[in-house]
């Protein structure tokens, strides 16, 4: 699945107005799940937009307590109805935890992408070995969804969706707010003349296959964000960047 270098992770925006102002700064990934009780809030953002629902990619995911195989269907059906959606583009399963069987529900989600409902499957928090099992039950993974910063990262992952032709979407691109007072950081963002949080998230797009998804509220934030996909840094910087030696896990399973 081809999604641009920055999206919009969506996690706490409360308010349509955020969304609809993303779209006209140029967005075209949304990402949202159960979990953040706000695809009403995604869902009315976009369709505030004057930007085509065609060129949106829109992104939700199924949080553990409908993994069952008779639940998929009508929880992916309630989303679409809080997003008034008749389909997403990208239906991820959010843990492989709860009520999830790969033996049934990724053959339950594969059959709501057959449906109609869903463009594409994807996996979110899934461990090398889960992956490994999942890959025997899916036509395809269209992306995989992750944890992924200047902190914390895992390789093996990178590896298997480099193998596979499938996008890691990275959230989470600042630690948590903690990489804006990292001194290796600041020191890269000082001599570019920009701010940490873009040194940030071009290291973490500087991965391929990596995308990114920051949240962000303000206007500023979110031109910001997007437009630290531009920014490229040297192989020196990134190996710098590398080299931190601080392990930050937010979301451990």
């Amino acid at each position: 699945m081809e999604l641009p270098p920055v999206g919009l992770g969506t996690m706490g925006v409360d308010d349509p107005t955020v969304v609809r102002e993303a779209l006209a700064a140029g967005y075209r990934h949304l990402d949202t799940a159960q979990i953040y009780e706000n695809e009403t809030v995604v869902g009315a953002g976009l369709a505030a937009s004057d930007v085509p629902r065609e060129s949106v990619t829109v992104a939700t995911k199924l949080w553990i307590d409908a993994l069952r195989d008779d639940a998929v269907r009508p929880s992916t059906e309630r989303s679409l109805d809080r997003l008034e959606l008749d389909a997403v583009d990208l239906l991820y399963v959010h843990r492989p935890r709860g009520e999830y069987d790969p033996e049934t529900t990724l053959p339950a989600v594969e059959a709501v992408r057959r449906a109609g409902l869903t463009a594409a499957v994807g996996l979110s928090n899934f461990d090398p070995d889960q992956l490994a099992v999942a890959h025997d039950h899916l036509d395809e993974i269209a992306a995989h969804q992750v944890e992924f910063h200047p902190y914390w990262g895992d390789e093996r992952l990178l590896a298997d969706a480099r193998e596979h032709g499938y996008p890691i979407v990275a959230y989470s691109p600042l630690a948590g707010g903690e990489v804006l007072s990292d001194p290796v950081i600041r020191e890269i963002a000082d001599t570019r003349d920009t701010s940490p949080a873009a040194v940030s998230i071009a290291w973490v797009c500087s991965h391929d296959p990596v995308v990114t998804i920051p949240k962000a509220s303000s206007p500023a934030h979110l031109r910001a964000n997007l437009a630290a996909a531009e920014l490229e840094l040297s192989d020196a910087e990134i190996e710098r960047i590398d080299g931190i030696e601080r392990e930050v896990e937010l979301f451990p399973e």
